[in-house]
């Protein structure tokens, strides 16, 4: 039955009518799409078309690996494979020509067999082998799709229809309704879902599968995952609706279709609330049990034949008169203008052009009891009113919350002139009766589409807009946060000075802990400076420093924070610590007292008093601040705002991806970083950095990446996502090499390098003992071949990676030859050149943190009375809001400086910057515009950032 309603019904899913394909016109499509290849004007006008185009390329009819090469660069290729995609006669030059570009790139789809060479792959070589990793590369694509989809050879016909095989199909397409979704190309989104679904880690795909994904950043990648477990999550739930109802018996022909085109978790819950269970039904359901169902369509079908009398029945409630059985009919029918696809459509479009705001003012019940200080707080809200369309994230999650602690209340407001057009609407367009109606049933009619307005579609209407722009918001705040997080995470670390870490503090002291540049704990101790005797300790400081040869200190922002400041400025400026120059910087201890007390904590620090090890953890904050807040849970870090209202679960996901993407683009040295460090690099997790830690304590350090595959649990999965992030010190292994030599009974093998390796008792391959100078930077294992053929190219050696002579000779090659050409000579492509060069030419030890900022030491203080307006001042930013930055001056409390002080010309040109905005640990230099010491508010205004 829902077949035939589809037919006849002209309004069904775009995608249903997609599906019969009609050739000419695509052919047309492409002559216009050749013209102006992927400009956005020509993908509006053939929207249906081309786009369903573009999925034709993409979609796995043949396994999902070959069809990534087609998607490699849409730009020139869209026009060159679809023509044969779609007129079945594959010319003979032009298979050679998809053969060079597929060539290219099989490398990046074979992980665990040997890189392609710089031959293209011939005809059958491949064909035998079953593995979808290495498909036949080379045919055409049109032949593929013969023998996989339909066995006789006929053309396939729809071969756009079901693009992307999800687990649950529904009746919008999944690649395009994530595309319209997140604004990235249908072709990125077709590859993301299936490097998704082949487990690749977000890290991975945005170092090493740039070409795949058009080079987005790891923020786009985590929103497209994000959006598509929500399209999942939706179909799944609608399909469990449908067998839910199956069931039950209730589920009819257009209830399938409407469940099927449900996109939103709202719609979902609209379309299917009447039929949940349990209640005593909806007042349309009680209508229909009494039998008025027929009169109702009637009245819209052939009205000179209702007679609504004839319906009466003395007896029974809700007929026993004429009122009872015209309400009946009201409410079947504005039952049935409220569930429909149109009349929603053109309510939502009509809302769109007019001016819809949300309201919040101050509760009446709160203004009587509750807290006088919360309600100020709601200041802003009391009266409020703002246009949907320009309401900004934080404002909502404002008012969210003031309605939450019942401060405040909130309501949509939607103008009259909707409400009056959409019933002319109604009457007069959509549910126009097939015959005249007498007054009586036209005024039925009209208190019905009212009814259905007041009753079911605008509270409709109000939930939705509410639910989306929560959620909007709460991604944004959670996006910022994420953000915040990494540029915390990558603060630049403070390399080779020993450090004091102060956590100050007053009755119970303030606790020392000198560390070494390697992070070892030299001393700690208890010093109370605040209690009257702080001279005397004053002796017991200097000595301490004296004896560590210690000329910075780190004070922790929290308790007593201030005045231990004073202390060691006051003493800094006496020259009291003399012949030492000391500096102290201020560190955020967010979450440090909460890790000191943490089960991690204590292994690593048994024999300490949980009071000293924060102190531990604050000095150690400055000199690596990536290995330290990576062992405290990312949400403590309390960098952003609302993250306590918003979805722990989206709010955790993201930040744990975020401190994977950090960690794993710094990369971390096998043979020294710690176990927490490695659970956090892409492929890796608790089980498998433990198994790995184990391997090195038993067997000594690893010499090789080869050797990661004998670690227990690494797969070649595991092995493919990690092995790019994790780095081997050439020199500690050759010292290491080199003492094994001169162990008796160990054999030793000669390699290339000139360093000896010890042979293991088990056959393994020759390579799994030699150095490889590759693995010390950032080229992937699977592009080892590339990478040599490159440095023979260039006429380099493997020994002079990071040196000045590797970055002379590929310069002179690069300006000689281009990149375009280089990487068409070695059959990659630009991308993976260009990864390939940058890993030869960092220096050895190289850092991508040394971008970024350093913390802010200084010798001397300020404080909240000593400013004045027109103070300028330089300050660190410490928390980033859509409002505003948090900039953090020195004097206790943080100043903000408004979104409308932050523009263009005052932000550096040198940092690229992925937003306009500052994130944290950026340095700036203020102006103060207004100090308001009863609120401990301070505004400022950005002079420059430093």
């Amino acid at each position: 039955s829902s077949e035939s309603e589809e037919e006849e019904e002209a309004w069904e899913p775009k995608s249903k009518i997609a599906k019969r394909p009609r050739l000419p016109k695509k052919n047309e499509a492409k002559t216009k799409k050749a013209a102006a290849p992927r400009s956005a004007v020509a993908r509006k006008k053939v929207k249906k078309v081309a786009i369903k185009e573009e999925m034709d390329v993409s979609l796995p009819i043949a396994p999902a690996e070959d069809n990534k090469m087609q998607l490699l660069k849409p730009k020139e290729d869209d026009v060159g494979t679809k023509p044969r995609t779609l007129n079945q006669k594959p010319e003979v030059p032009k298979k050679m020509e998809i053969n060079s570009f597929q060539g290219k790139n099989v490398k990046s789809l074979e992980c665990d067999e040997k890189p392609s060479t710089s031959v293209p792959i011939v005809g059958n070589q491949v064909k035998h082998e079953k593995s979808e990793e290495d498909f036949a590369f080379d045919e055409p694509p049109f032949k593929k799709i013969k023998s996989t989809a339909c066995p006789e050879g006929k053309p396939v016909k729809n071969l756009g229809g079901n693009k992307v095989k999800e687990e649950f199909e529904m009746n919008w397409d999944i690649v395009q309704a994530l595309s319209e979704i997140t604004n990235v190309e249908p072709w990125v989104c077709a590859n993301l879902i299936r490097l998704f679904q082949e487990e690749n880690t977000i890290p991975f795909i945005a170092r090493y599968r740039k070409e795949l994904i058009n080079n987005l950043e790891a923020d786009a990648l985590r929103e497209v995952q994000q959006t598509l477990e929500e399209l999942r999550t939706v179909a799944k739930k609608t399909h469990t609706m449908i067998q839910k109802l199956k069931k039950e018996g209730k589920l009819s022909g257009c209830l399938l279709t409407a469940l099927l085109n449900c996109r939103t978790l709202e719609e979902l819950d609209h379309v299917s609330a009447p039929y949940k269970t349990g209640s005593k039904g909806t007042k349309a359901q009680r209508a229909k049990q009494l039998g008025l169902e027929p009169a109702a369509l009637s009245l819209l079908q052939n009205p000179m034949e209702l007679n609504l009398f004839s319906y009466i029945r003395p007896n029974t409630k809700g007929l026993s008169t004429i009122q009872e059985v015209e309400a009946g009919v009201q409410h079947i029918l504005a039952d049935m203008f409220a569930k429909d696809k149109v009349t929603l459509d053109f309510i939502r479009k009509l809302c769109q052009q007019r001016y819809v705001c949300i309201q919040s003012a101050l509760a009446k019940v709160s203004s009587k009891s509750g807290n006088e200080k919360d309600i100020d707080k709601f200041q802003l809200y009391h009266e409020f009113s703002c246009n949907i369309k320009n309401i900004q994230h934080h404002q909502i999650l404002a008012i969210n919350r003031g309605e939450n602690l019942k401060i405040l209340t909130v309501k949509v407001n939607i103008p009259d002139g909707v409400k009056n057009e959409f019933c002319w609407w109604c009457v007069n367009e959509r549910w126009r009766p097939k015959q005249f109606l007498k007054a009586e049933l036209m005024r039925i009619l009209r208190n019905s589409v009212e009814d259905a307005y007041k009753r079911l579609i605008y509270p409709l209407l109000c939930r939705e807009f509410r639910s989306k722009l929560t959620s909007d918001a709460e991604k944004e705040s959670v996006m910022m946060f994420g953000r915040n997080l990494r540029q915390l995470l990558l603060t630049s670390p403070v390399r080779g000075r020993t450090l004091m870490g102060v956590d100050p503090g007053y009755k119970h002291g303030c606790k020392l802990a000198i560390i070494s540049p390697t992070s070892q704990i030299l001393h700690t101790d208890v010093v109370y400076l605040h209690s009257g005797q702080g001279f005397r300790e004053a002796e017991k400081i200097k000595r301490l420093l004296l004896q560590f040869n210690c000329s910075t200190v780190v004070i922790g922002n929290g308790t007593a924070c201030r005045e231990t400041e004073a202390y060691f400025a006051d003493l800094i400026m006496k020259k009291y610590f003399a012949p030492l120059d000391v500096v102290y910087c201020i560190v955020s201890e967010a979450g440090a007292s909460i890790y000191s007390v943490s089960p991690e904590a204590s292994k690593e620090m048994p024999d300490l008093d949980p009071n000293l090890r924060s102190a531990v953890s604050i000095a150690r904050r400055v000199q690596d601040p990536l290995a330290e807040l990576v062992k405290i849970e990312p949400k403590h870090i309390g960098v952003g705002m609302y993250q306590h209202d918003v979805s722990q679960t989206l709010l955790k996901a993201t930040l744990d991806s975020v401190v994977e993407e950090c960690v794993s683009f710094v990369g971390v040295d096998i043979n020294i970083c710690s176990e927490i460090l490695l659970r956090h690099i892409a492929g890796l997790n608790a089980n498998r950095a433990k198994n790995i830690i184990e391997w090195r304590e038993k067997n000594g350090p690893f010499i090789n990446r080869e050797q990661l595959k004998e670690v227990k649990g690494l797969g070649p999965k595991s092995f493919q996502q990690c092995a790019g992030f994790i780095r081997f010190n050439q020199e500690y292994i050759k010292t290491f090499c080199s003492n094994k030599k001169t162990e008796p009974g160990s054999h030793t093998v000669l390699t290339k390098a000139g360093a000896q390796g010890k042979k293991k008792s088990k056959p393994t391959l020759c390579d799994s003992q030699q150095p490889n100078p590759l693995d010390q930077t950032c080229i992937h294992p699977e592009s080892y071949n590339i990478a040599m053929r490159f440095l023979s190219f260039i006429g380099g050696n493997t020994n002079d990676i990071g040196k000045l002579d590797m970055q002379q000779k590929v310069n002179a090659v690069i300006q000689k030859e281009g990149l375009e050409g280089t990487a068409k000579r070695l059959n990659t492509t630009v991308h993976t050149l260009q990864l390939i060069i940058d890993g030869l030419t960092q220096p050895e030890g190289f850092d991508i943190r040394t971008d970024f900022d350093k913390p802010d030491f200084k010798r001397s203080i300020v404080c909240f009375e000593d400013l004045s307006v027109g103070t300028v001042l330089t300050g660190k930013v410490e928390n980033a809001t859509p409002f505003g930055v948090f900039v953090d001056i020195g004097v206790g409390k943080a100043g903000l400086i408004p979104v409308r002080n932050i523009t263009e010309a005052k932000l550096s040109k040198v940092k690229q910057r992925r937003s306009l905005g500052l994130g944290p640990g950026e340095r700036v230099e203020v102006k103060v515009l207004n100090v308001d010491i009863p609120r401990l508010r301070i505004t400022l205004d950005l002079i420059r950032v430093l």
